[in-house]
């Protein structure tokens, strides 16, 4: 079974709006064996919704957007008139209509009631927390699904009415999906230690890299069976060989964050954690502290941006600033390790570079960062050459420092 899902309004086109019931919708339907063959979006306009939908030619076809009381929300309009259908009052959606606006204590203005018209032959889906409601239309063995854009309405109306709808019809196969999730390592070179792609190429199966600053490469595998066992015995193969060849980069799967995994690991280990940063600027005591039941082992940290700073907060010898400069390995080094003495903590970690956009030179250019990490017994420092874009340096930094620790931590 497949699914088109179509997108309506001029704010998503111009990008004052981020599209996100798409990606939702496009990875719930997944989630239960229906495959996306296409997303699109169009304008407000009857004859851009009316196109889009005649040229589809999924079984499943999934609007959202231009269901309420305004001048251009025309989806209904535009829809009923493509299948030749009238637009007729529905007293019971009405009702809800009008039950919702006494619940919030106010009076219901008039354009409202152009939300309770139906066109003749569809269903009426209840929004569970919305005025607008889902509408449902089979026609000749498709399904066309209206609902309305804003987008925890239209995730509670999937939800409770049009998921149950789907899970009961045939057509569909029984899907097993995971992500594995990993750090330290490029799309490229996680293809090459992978290896073998052909058992991920099969038409059952599929392997796709979704990389991101913060989150590594995550890797979602996909299994689609006659049944759900099947299905699910296939992913489990698929996963153990990913995990033969690649588990040094893999630290979750699902949801997971790689702050978490190292606060697991820090845990386990009944460790603890002090910051110096530099380029950073907090972001990694920020990601760190983001975990609940962190202050067992963030013990602090100090944004230590100036040389002064790094100097009168961190013991970094002046020295050293004068002729390795701030950004180098002496002083991220000397950062780590004043910041351990400084809190007592088991490990010190430091980061140092140059964020961007402006800075550099030809022996530091912009996304130089130097990172170090000191523990009772180990002392390194790691310089990694990031972008020219300074809010993405600082993401990967932070990603890099987290994955080296988790590294450290998981020999």
């Amino acid at each position: 079974m497949t699914a088109d899902i179509i997108t309506i309004g001029d704010e998503l086109l111009i990008g004052q709006v981020v599209n996100t019931n798409a990606a939702w919708l496009g990875e719930t339907l997944s989630g239960i064996g229906i495959e996306p063959a296409r997303m699109l979006t169009v304008s407000d306009e009857i004859p851009a919704i009316q196109k889009a939908l005649s040229t589809s030619d999924a079984d499943v076809i999934l609007f959202t957007g231009g269901l309420g009381p305004t001048h251009d929300d025309v989806t209904k309009v535009a829809i009923a008139e493509y299948f030749g259908q009238e637009l007729k009052h529905d007293e019971f959606v009405m009702q809800t209509i009008v039950s919702r606006f006494e619940q919030r204590g106010r009076h219901m203005p008039e354009s409202n009631r152009a939300v309770a018209l139906v066109p003749e032959g569809f269903e009426v889906v209840e929004n569970p927390i919305g005025t607008a409601p889902g509408l449902w239309y089979e026609h000749k063995d498709r399904v066309v699904v209206m609902m309305p854009g804003v987008p925890y309405e239209m995730k509670a109306i999937v939800e409770t009415g049009i998921l149950p709808r789907f899970k009961g019809r045939s057509g569909r196969r029984a899907i097993a999906q995971r992500t594995i999730l990993t750090a330290g390592v490029g799309e490229s070179t996680l293809a090459r230690e992978i290896g073998d792609l052909e058992p991920f190429r099969q038409p059952d199966t599929r392997l796709a890299y979704l990389p991101s600053p913060r989150t590594g490469v995550r890797l979602r595998i996909t299994a689609l069976a006659e049944t759900q066992e099947s299905a699910n015995d296939k992913l489990l193969g698929l996963i153990d060989r990913l995990h033969r060849r690649i588990g040094k980069y893999v630290y979750g799967e699902g949801d997971d964050t790689l702050e978490a995994a190292v606060g697991r690991l820090l845990t386990a280990r009944r460790l603890s954690i002090a910051l110096a940063e530099s380029c950073t600027g907090g972001l990694i005591s920020d990601r760190l502290t983001d975990v609940p039941g962190s202050s067992r082992y963030v013990l602090g940290g100090v944004v230590a941006y100036s040389n002064e700073a790094k100097v009168n907060l961190l013991d970094v010898r002046p020295l050293s600033l004068e002729t390795m400069g701030a950004v180098s390995e002496a002083v991220a080094l000397e950062m780590a390790e004043g910041v351990r003495r400084r809190f007592g903590s088991s490990i010190g970690l430091a980061t140092t570079g140059i964020a961007g956009p402006t800075g550099g030179t030809p022996e530091k250019p912009v996304g130089t960062v130097w990172f170090a990490y000191v523990d009772e017994d180990t002392a390194f420092a790691r310089r990694f050459q990031l972008t020219k874009d300074r809010l993405l340096n600082k993401t990967l930094a932070s990603t890099y420092a987290l994955h080296s620790v988790r590294r450290r931590l998981a020999e």
